[in-house]
């Protein structure tokens, strides 16, 4: 089924129902400032990695609505006709400021922050949290592979796994984004220039007679770039042997060498280390292992323990899906409201301590060591605060204040950058392979304490004195309200 639609509809009905209530109320300009963060960190990681930036970007640019939107939200019969002319003539005139892709971030601290009329800063929620919590979420995943894999390349294959095409596309952009070498999504070339790869399935071995003809016919087609699938029958006992021998009969008389085999089944490390052995034998020392099959972070990590002899890994589902923990759980939620021209914070209560937020429109920076280019810490203040970064500053946990740490000697950067002003676009977007780059420079910043699989240290991020105190007002005014 071919679905074609305008991506201003993909929205919660309530984006709607709200937009059409603050028209009534007069409160359709009512300038409204919310966050997009994130509260937990996927697999009990130290961190996560931005994306999904672009695809904000894009789907800002081209919102609007089209005449059958129109006449579709007239037949609910619950909407004024002011709002839906309003819609037909919708124009977008929020600031938006963003962390850039492939940035480290943490828990509760903006990702993405939107200023501007309540009904439009409303209106995006949806795709915001779909682009930012999709993308964000593999390429936290993807990092975590990256890093188990110890330096050799790591490719996607998640494509035919993936929950929609949308997800195999974007899903790939964001392993690449993370440090996946190339992927197997030939689309994701055209789109994006990330390298797409690949060979043969088990379906080529299968047309031919025997496993020996099936691999000189396709070093045949292809003698400069032969990786060779080997486990179709036996690892050992034929698809390496054959491998040799097509290496030896055909590849070699033509001045070119086997470039590599594949494993994708059964005992990788046992399997690697045997094949290596014959492979090196036979004189093949260059002939490059490659293995996939149900791969991800523990289990590279595991064989590459047990001595696996493995250079290139492919990793499809438990990477394009998120296997371990598929949801990223961002939320994007209003933290102050313009009343008389002034931007008033806002506070959301909850019993669950968790979902308690963080008011007032924000502005985030990091601190780095100025001796070891390290990430220190990051301090989420009040946009507008000053604050004198050539002095030796210190920050305090925002729920147990008596924990406090004094840095110095530190550069201080902000985190959140113009996106658009006024509706306007101002950001100018990096190549994939920038964002990548950006992702590996940034990365290489975090301490090795932080970015551990299990129990990672405690990155600082805290409050401004000024955000807290503001923060611990409002939920002392809401305690006292709700006594009373």
């Amino acid at each position: 089924m071919n679905l074609t639609y305008n991506e201003a509809m993909l929205c919660d009905f309530y984006e709607f129902t709200m937009g059409n209530g603050y028209l009534k109320q007069g409160k359709q300009d009512t300038v409204s400032c919310f966050d997009l963060y994130f509260r937990k960190v996927p697999d009990q990681g130290g961190f996560a990695i931005a994306a999904g930036l672009q695809s904000v970007i894009e789907y800002i640019k081209d919102l609007h609505f089209e005449e059958e939107d129109i006449e579709y939200l007239r037949s609910k019969k619950l909407f004024t006709e002011n709002f839906l002319d309003y819609l037909a003539n919708f124009k977008f005139t929020c600031d938006v400021r963003a962390v850039p892709e492939g940035t480290p971030i943490f828990p509760n601290e903006p990702i993405v922050t939107v200023k501007g009329p309540a009904i439009q800063a409303q209106l995006l929620e949806t795709m915001l949290l779909i682009a930012i919590n999709h993308q964000s979420l593999i390429a936290t995943k993807s990092h975590r592979i990256v890093k188990a894999a110890k330096g050799r390349p790591v490719f996607e294959f998640g494509s035919r796994r993936a929950q929609g095409t949308n997800a195999a596309i974007l899903g790939a952009r964001a392993a690449y984004i993370a440090g996946c070498e190339g992927t197997a999504c030939a689309v994701c070339e055209q789109l994006y220039g990330i390298p797409a790869i690949g060979t043969m399935a088990h379906s080529w071995i299968q047309m031919f007679d025997s496993e020996y003809e099936a691999f000189k016919a396709y070093a045949e087609q292809y003698p400069t770039a032969c990786t060779l699938l080997v486990d179709t029958y036996s690892v050992l006992k034929s698809g390496v042997p054959n491998a040799i021998r097509v290496h030896k009969e055909i590849l070699e008389p033509l001045g070119h060498k086997l470039s590599g085999i594949r494993i994708d089944s059964g005992d990788v490390a046992y399997l690697s280390k045997k094949a290596r052995k014959m492979l090196n034998d036979a004189g093949l020392t260059d002939c490059k292992i490659f293995v996939s099959n149900s791969l991800d972070e523990y289990i590279i990590r595991d064989i590459l323990s047990q001595g696996a002899e493995v250079d290139c890994f492919g990793v499809g589902e438990r990477l394009i899906t998120s296997k371990s923990e598929p949801v990223f759980g961002g939320v994007y939620k209003v933290v102050a409201v313009e009343e008389e021209g002034k931007m008033i914070p806002k506070i959301k209560c909850s019993e669950n301590v968790e979902k308690i937020t963080t008011p007032c429109e924000k502005e985030v920076w990091r601190l780095y060591s100025n001796t070891t280019g390290q990430m220190l810490a990051d301090l989420i203040a009040e946009r507008g605060e000053e604050f004198d970064f050539t002095k030796p500053i210190e920050l305090f946990h925002p729920d147990f204040p008596w924990k406090r740490k004094t840095f110095e000697d530190y550069t201080a950067k902000k985190l959140l950058v113009p996106i658009f002003e006024q509706g306007k676009p101002v950001y100018e977007s990096p190549t994939t392979r920038e964002i990548r780059d950006y992702c590996a420079e940034q990365t290489s910043h975090l301490w090795e304490e932080v970015a551990r699989f299990e129990n990672p240290e405690h990155y600082y991020v805290d409050l401004s004195q000024h955000l807290w105190e503001t923060k611990r007002g409002l939920l002392m005014k809401a305690n006292q309200s709700k006594q009373g």
